[in-house]
C-alpha cells in the first residue's frame, strides 16, 4: 500500500513516502542518501514517547545511530528560544554539513527543525518524518521552514527542501480526534483550491478515512501531496502559483493570532474555518454561488469540524482589529493583502481586489453571529 510521490525540482528534487509501516522501513529508505551511519532527530515531548524508539529501531536495522533531542510541544515552541536550542544541540553533537537532520513530528517541529537545517552550517540536509495528518498532507512538503515572530506568524524562515519524505499513515492513528480533524482542514482545502472531484471524494469517504480506513488514509494523503507537489514544483518559492495553497490561510493566520496560538484554535481548524470565510467573500464579490460556502460548511459540519467564527471559544477583537491582524500577513504585496479566491469549488485564484469594506461587513456579520 506504499505509495509515492515525485516533487520534481530538477539537482533538488526528492521522493514522499505514503503508506504505514514505514517508521519500521525508515532505515532502508534513509541509508542511501547518508555519508555515515548517524543521524540527528528533533522531536517534541509528546511525540517522542509514541514514535521515538520505533524510528530508532527502524534505522538501527541498517545500523544507523541515533542522536534526539524532544522540544515542548505546541506552537509556542516555533520560536526563538527554542530555535537556538535546538541549533545549539546540533552544533555540540557535531552535526556536520554532509549529515542528515530528522524532523519527527508535526507541522511545529518540521518548520523548526528545517529551518535549523537551513542555517546551520549554512545547509545541512533533512528528512521530514511527519507524524500528524496536517503535516503529512502540507507542511512537511515544499521546503517552507521557519518560527513565528511577535509581530505574525511564519515570518522568520527560509526555503530549504527536505531529501526525503516519509509519511507512515499508521502513526495517525495516534493522534487525537481533534488534532486529526485539524489536519483534515488542509486536505480539503485541496479539493477547494483545484481538484472539483477530490472534493467529491471527500464528502463520500471522510468519514471513512476519520474513523480509520487505512485505504482512505493514504488516498487522502496521496492526492494532497500530489497537488502540493504540482504546485511546488511550478513555483517554488510562492512567487505565483504557490499562493494558492494558501486559501483560507489569511483569514486564518489572523484568527490564531488573535487567540494567542493557543489550543483555542488549532491552524488546521483556522483553515477550515478561513476557507469557508474565503468562499463567503467570493460569493459576496459575486464569484461564485451561494451553495459553494453553504455545501462546504455542509462537510465540514458532517465531519465534526469547527465552520465559523462562532465555534472559537472566548473572545475575538473587533472586525477592525482582525484585519489589521491581516494586514500582517508575509502574503502582503506593496502594501496589498492578496486573498485566495474562488469562482467554484475547485476553481481558486488569487487576488488583490478585495474592498475593505467588504471584507469589514463579512468579518462583522461573522462575529455578530457568536
Amino acid at each position: 500500500m506504499i505509495e509515492t510521490v515525485r516533487v520534481n525540482l530538477g539537482p533538488r528534487s526528492y521522493d514522499i513516502e505514503i503508506g504505514p509501516g514505514l517508521l519500521a522501513r525508515s532505515g532502508a529508505l534513509i541509508a542511501p542518501h547518508l555519508h555515515r551511519s548517524r543521524v540527528a532527530v528533533l522531536t517534541d515531548e509528546t511525540v517522542a514517547p509514541l514514535h521515538l524508539e520505533g524510528l530508532r529501531d527502524g534505522l538501527a536495522g541498517q545500523g544507523i545511530d541515533m542522536v534526539s533531542l524532544a522540544l515542548p510541544a505546541g506552537e509556542q515552541t516555533k520560536g526563538w528560544p527554542q530555535l537556538c536550542r535546538a541549533v545549539d544541540w546540533l552544533l555540540d553533537q557535531k552535526i556536520e554539513r554532509n549529515d542528515m537532520i530528522l524532523a519527527l513530528g508535526g507541522g511545529v517541529i518540521g518548520d523548526l527543525a528545517g529551518f535549523a537545517a537551513a542555517v546551520l552550517r549554512r545547509g545541512v540536509r533533512f528528512v521530514q518524518v511527519p507524524t500528524t495528518l496536517l503535516a503529512q498532507v502540507d507542511s512537511s512538503v515544499g521546503g517552507k521552514t521557519g518560527i513565528n515572530a511577535p509581530q505574525g506568524k511564519n515570518l522568520i524562515g527560509a526555503f530549504h527542501q527536505p531529501t526525503l519524505v516519509l509519511a507512515d499513515t499508521d502513526v495517525l492513528s495516534s493522534l487525537p480526534g481533534r488534532e486529526f480533524l485539524s489536519g483534515y482542514g488542509e486536505v480539503v482545502k485541496y479539493g477547494l483550491l483545484g481538484d472539483a472531484e477530490f472534493f467529491d471524494w471527500l464528502e463520500a469517504h471522510g468519514p471513512d478515512m476519520a474513523a480509520g480506513d487505512m485505504a482512505a488514509r493514504v488516498h487522502a494523503v496521496r492526492r494532497s501531496c500530489e497537488m502540493k507537489a504540482e504546485i511546488v514544483a511550478r513555483d517554488e518559492t510562492e512567487q505565483g502559483d504557490r499562493a494558492l495553497l494558501n486559501l483560507g490561510h489569511t483569514f486564518c493566520h489572523a484568527l490564531e493570532s488573535a487567540t494567542g496560538y493557543s489550543d483555542r484554535l488549532l491552524h488546521g481548524e483556522g483553515v477550515a474555518i478561513g476557507c469557508a470565510l474565503a468562499f463567503e467573500l467570493s460569493a459576496r464579490l459575486g464569484l461564485c454561488a451561494q451553495e459553494d460556502p453553504s455545501r462546504l460548511r455542509a462537510h465540514l459540519r458532517d465531519m465534526g469540524m469547527k465552520t465559523d467564527l462562532a465555534d472559537i471559544p472566548g473572545d475575538l477583537p473587533e472586525a477592525e482589529a482582525l484585519m489589521n491582524l491581516m494586514a500582517q500577513d508575509k502574503k502582503v504585496v506593496d502594501g496589498q493583502l492578496r486573498f485566495v479566491l474562488a469562482r467554484g469549488i475547485g476553481t481558486a485564484f488569487v487576488s488583490a481586489e478585495v474592498p475593505p469594506e467588504i471584507l469589514h461587513g463579512l468579518l462583522a456579520d461573522a462575529l455578530s453571529a457568536r
